[in-house]
């Protein structure tokens, strides 16, 4: 594994100063700075037909994640076949669950997709009508344009609830009503604000849509087809339960649910998400001016050694990775407590681009 052949994964920006480290850093004493090229989602001329890992490969990879203090787990699927399966610094097992962070906004993002298909919302519904009864009285004209299409690509315009200030929001006696009090700080529809205020407002709109909470719609829309345990998770002071963060699925749960995405929403030959929906998610409508990613509808877009990359990102190293063309689901969970998140998200993103990817390259036929 080398530092060139790393592609894909932005400098990390704080002040403008890149905070890269990629994973031939981790693996030495210091990095050495260098900052990996630009986030273009770039497609490949040649979709590869082979379907298994190239092991020497791979045990380089497994060696090289075993160093990382903070990685609890790594999954590989290929073509549906888990191909490695890996517990890292005395994590838990494989099947237990584990909370997932921001990567809850993926989630969130396919229940509301399934509500679309059902006909309960649409995307270009605007969010005012159904959260009315706890929006300002006299609101700012601009939150009668924001739609559920805005909350979902972090374009609603309004002032953040996430970074500096989370803690203020999920201290208020209504998160709802904090979320849609904020000042707008952009036009919706147009800059980038990722905030998880946003995400709970989804989970808000379709609990009052459905009549049934999202942990129930969670459990009847994804848990039943998937075979997965949906574990309860936490609710505001008004019971709607937490849209965008403090999930929790097992790594097989996460890699099952990625599988979803890559087989295009039917997975056991039944449609589980709406036909299109999929594609709708992984079109890039903006770009976060954190991390130069661009994103779609709940997912970061990027791409590793000229290869697709769609991934659900949680604090702290949650992620679940999608590689469509190499028929790849990769999950890895991490234990989210330590200074500097970007250096050891740089070196999970290093594991996928530098080991995962030439291992499935280079893999047999």
């Amino acid at each position: 594994m080398n530092v060139a052949s790393f592609s894909g994964f932005p400098a990390w920006r704080k002040g403008g100063v890149a905070l890269a480290c990629l994973l031939p850093c981790l693996l030495a004493t210091a990095c050495d700075g260098q900052t990996p090229p630009s986030a273009a989602v770039v497609e490949p001329a040649v979709t590869p037909a082979t379907k298994g890992l190239d092991a020497a490969t791979m045990r380089d990879t497994v060696a090289a994640a075993s160093r990382f203090p903070r990685i609890r787990s790594l999954l590989v699927l290929r073509d549906g076949e888990t191909l490695a399966a890996h517990v890292f610094n005395g994590g838990p097992p494989l099947d237990q669950p584990v909370n997932i962070k921001s990567a809850s906004k993926s989630v969130m993002s396919a229940l509301i997709g399934i509500a679309i298909g059902r006909g309960a919302i649409t995307v270009d519904q605007p969010i005012l009508p159904l959260l009315r009864r706890d929006a300002p009285a006299q609101p700012d004209p601009r939150l009668a344009r924001v739609t559920i299409g805005n909350l979902l690509s972090m374009q609603a315009g309004l002032e953040r609830t996430s970074g500096e200030f989370y803690g203020r929001w999920v201290s208020s006696p209504n998160w709802v009503r904090y979320a849609l009090a904020r000042p707008f700080v952009a036009e919706p529809g147009t800059q980038m604000l990722y905030s998880t205020g946003s995400t709970h407002l989804l989970s808000a709109l379709l609990t009052r849509t459905t009549g049934k909470s999202t942990l129930a719609n969670a459990r009847e829309w994804l848990g039943e087809p998937l075979g997965i345990t949906i574990p309860s998770w936490t609710a505001d002071p008004q019971g709607i339960y937490f849209g965008g963060n403090e999930m929790s699925l097992s790594p097989r749960a996460l890699a099952r649910f990625g599988e979803l995405y890559r087989l295009d929403g039917v997975i056991d030959g039944r449609r589980v998400l709406p036909a299109g929906w999929v594609d709708q998610s992984w079109t890039p409508r903006t770009t976060s001016p954190w991390s130069g990613l661009r994103y779609g509808y709940g997912w970061f877009l990027s791409e590793a050694r000229g290869h697709p990359v769609r991934f659900a990102w949680g604090y702290g190293g949650q992620m679940v990775y999608i590689l469509p063309d190499l028929k790849l689901t990769v999950v890895m969970t991490s234990d989210p407590g330590g200074a500097r998140d970007s250096d050891h998200i740089g070196a999970l993103f290093g594991l996928l681009s530098d080991g995962i990817v030439p291992a499935a390259e280079r893999g047999a036929s």
